[in-house]
């Protein structure tokens, strides 16, 4: 019997070429390129956090708004520590493919708006230059809830370690030099995230020069926006599907869905795109679409994560697919949406049901436990500040203490089955410090309200929500997950 060559004697299978400039006028007819000479696009935006989110949302919004023919908001990318994005990025030219699927089907485009990215990290002085240069109008930001930290440095003397530190380091040279400020358009799921920016930026400046922070106050722009397209990670099966399909390596390609939302204050330091031609909102107030997404779509994502997590589900689309916990998700949004404020424009029940068609697109493959990182960051902002609201209104709040109860049950990574699992959150350890020593419900959830970074002061106080997470947090450990579902 002939002997099988061993693996390593076996041919490669020749490797692809690696999108890049050079390949735009050999694209396979099924996927378009950038509708513009990429040539005459000048830099206006820098981003911090070129993630998958912004890759399929913002950047693709400013890809549209140079194809429009407006060549002034082409984007150069900074990533604080990661290399990732710049190793995905930078040897394909900045280009990346865009896939959106819906039920409907798909459209897969190579978007073009990012000229080049760097990491930060030992190359402070490059991401000043280019925050500080003259074209620069824009600043936008995804660098996720946990970005949002007061810079410790002494920036008199010191590098910036965070987003603000290198903001309030820019605006000095622009003032310095003459300039006007750039405006910060925070991308992030956070309340007010204009005003949160605005605030870590003018500690860190007054902290350098407290005529520096005056003058940001006066000139500086920190409009609060509102973005939302649903974007999974980008796995492996993804990529290869890609290479299949189309013939080529794409490390930066990005799948979301076909929906997409940009919502911004009216409120700029200098020149900005059409927007309003482009599709965004550009809105007097945008705090009432903030707290819809927040209250509603965030919120179901991390009680789906949570909940369906330990009920054996993987995706979103099965677990919102289940009758008992899509019924469940109904009953979240009703207390959630007595807290909300509608504006012109913002239909509360028209966003619910086309949340829900959102879910169930079983082409997205939103995987729970994406959504279940970094749940000490997230649980403030889309659930725990609707609950303060609740109870000072002297409402109930079974539904949401459900999932609140569900993220500490989560939170000591281990599943219904025993098996155990990495808990991927920044304050993962302190965490499993405060349920270690707890034996009883009624222990973890006391440990967990003492912890005044995730629990404010009214709510570690409500003798309600101790209760009611206490009796919540029992059925999941004892029944599990599905019948804590069906008790609701």
């Amino acid at each position: 019997m002939e002997r099988s060559p061993a693996v390593a004697d076996r041919p490669k299978p020749p490797s692809l070429e690696r999108l890049s400039e050079a390949m735009l006028g050999r694209l396979p007819g099924t996927v378009a390129g950038p509708g513009y000479d990429r040539t005459y696009a000048q830099m206006g935006v820098v981003h911090i956090g070129v993630g998958a989110f912004h890759r399929a949302h913002q950047a693709a919004f400013f890809d549209d708004i140079l194809s429009s023919g407006d060549r002034r908001w082409s984007i150069i990318g900074l990533s604080l520590r990661s290399p990732a994005a710049e190793q995905a990025l930078q040897p394909q030219d900045g280009l990346y493919t865009l896939i959106e699927r819906s039920a409907a089907g798909e459209t897969l485009r190579v978007r073009g708006a990012i000229q080049s990215v760097a990491t930060v990290a030992g190359r402070e002085r490059l991401a000043l230059d280019v925050l500080a240069a003259a074209q620069t109008q824009l600043v936008s930001l995804t660098i996720s809830e946990k970005g949002y930290a007061p810079e410790t440095a002494d920036l008199r003397a010191d590098v910036p370690t965070t987003a603000a530190g290198f903001l309030a380091k820019a605006l000095e040279r622009r003032r310095n030099a003459g300039l006007a400020p750039f405006t910060v358009l925070s991308c992030d799921n956070l309340d007010d995230n204009g005003a949160r920016v605005r605030a870590l930026v003018l500690d860190a400046a007054s902290r350098i020069d407290p005529r520096l922070a005056g003058w940001i106050e006066r000139n500086g722009a920190f409009p609060s926006g509102m973005v939302d397209r649903i974007t999974p990670a980008t796995t492996p099966e993804a990529r290869r599907f890609l290479e299949n399909r189309l013939g080529y390596r794409d490390e930066a390609m990005v799948t979301t869905e076909h929906f997409r939302q940009w919502v911004i204050e009216d409120r700029f330091a200098g020149p900005r795109p059409d927007f309003a031609a482009a599709g965004v909102q550009v809105v007097a107030d945008v705090i009432p679409w903030q707290a819809a997404k927040l209250r509603l779509l965030n919120a179901a994502h991390s009680a789906l994560a949570y909940l369906g997590g330990l009920g054996g589900f993987a995706t979103v689309d099965e677990a919102i697919g289940w009758p008992p916990l899509r019924a469940y998700v109904g009953r979240l949004w009703d207390e959630a949406s007595s807290t909300l404020s509608p504006t012109p424009g913002l239909d509360i029940d028209a966003y619910r049901q086309a949340l829900l068609r959102r879910f169930e697109n079983p082409h997205l493959r939103h995987r729970l436990s994406q959504i279940a990182m970094d749940g000490s960051q997230k649980l403030p902002p889309r659930l725990l500040a609707t609950i303060e609201r609740r109870l000072a209104a002297g409402r109930s709040i079974d539904a949401l203490a459900l999932a609140v109860a569900a993220w500490i049950r989560w939170s000591l990574g281990v599943d219904e089955a025993g098996v155990r699992f990495e808990v991927e959150d920044p304050r993962a350890p302190d965490l499993a410090r405060m349920l270690e020593g707890a034996d009883t419900a009624a222990e973890m959830v006391a440990s967990m309200l003492a912890d005044r970074a995730i629990f404010s002061p009214a709510l570690a106080a409500s003798p309600i929500l101790a209760e009611t997470l206490t009796k919540k947090l029992e059925i999941l450990l004892k029944n599990g997950a599905r019948a804590a579902i069906a008790a609701i």
